[in-house]
């Protein structure tokens, strides 16, 4: 079973991929959260969460389904994380998360794939991140192939900084951080309502046809991202800056 959680499509593109070489089922963790389902999960082969990186860990949107969940079956947990630069040592949090849920960790692989936080980073244009896309090719099929073989993967060298990303930085990522207060749309607005519908949490609501952003906000971008006609903004910070979304290949 594949399971993956994602924002501007990284996650799925990847997910995805290993769903043609395995022939396993995909589910959306984003639909799960957004339809509050908490069902049961079933799956004879081993279990593979999709997972981008925030501040050096996964999304605790995502850890915190997963930990709600209830999994029957095969307990082999890979994980995969997509990212733009490193994952830190999101290791140390994925064992414990598999400790408390009684999983046996079979590894974390990264993948590099584009930049898309751009309430704080560049983001690339289409040219660059396609050829990122293309150059995250060996890394995907490497983790393929030990999923396959139901090996584990190899692990990642950690280093102090590692440490140090992600034990100290991504506590005070949330409360400092994270937050829709800046989000806004602009008048290239057409009333579409896909920032409504691509938002996991449910936190984007149409008030008189213009967007408006609540308090439970996960920073994914999918809204910012995905918008149509770029009609939303994040304060200044995106003001000229690319828009990156992933679409279905």
């Amino acid at each position: 079973m594949i399971l993956y959680f994602s924002g501007t499509g990284n996650s799925r593109y990847v997910a995805e991929k290993i769903k043609e070489a395995t022939h396993d089922d995909v589910l959306s963790i984003n639909k799960r959260i957004k339809t509050s389902d908490h069902s049961s999960i079933t799956s004879q082969k081993p279990l593979v969460f999709v997972l981008p990186t925030y501040a050096w860990r996964i999304p605790r949107v995502a850890s915190s389904h997963i930990l709600n969940t209830t999994f029957h079956g095969n307990q082999k947990a890979y994980f995969i994380m997509t990212c733009g630069d490193e994952i830190g040592n999101a290791a140390h949090y994925l064992k414990k998360l598999c400790k408390e849920k009684g999983f046996e960790f079979y590894g974390v692989a990264q993948i590099i794939m584009p930049e898309n936080y751009i309430a704080l980073f560049d983001v690339p244009a289409k040219p660059e991140a396609d050829q990122i896309i293309e150059a995250a090719e060996p890394s995907i099929q490497s983790a393929i192939a030990k999923i396959m073989a139901e090996q584990p993967l190899d692990p990642c060298g950690i280093n102090f900084q590692d440490n140090l990303k992600s034990h100290v930085v991504n506590p005070f990522f949330y409360p400092f951080v994270v937050s829709a207060n800046k989000f806004y749309s602009t008048d290239a607005c057409i009333h579409c309502g896909k920032c409504v519908k691509l938002c996991p949490l449910n936190n984007v609501v149409l008030d008189h046809q213009v967007p408006k952003w609540g308090k439970n906000c996960t920073h994914c971008m999918a809204c910012i991202c995905g918008c149509p006609t770029e009609a939303i903004e994040y304060g200044k910070a995106s003001h000229g800056k690319p828009r990156y979304y992933l679409e279905n290949k």
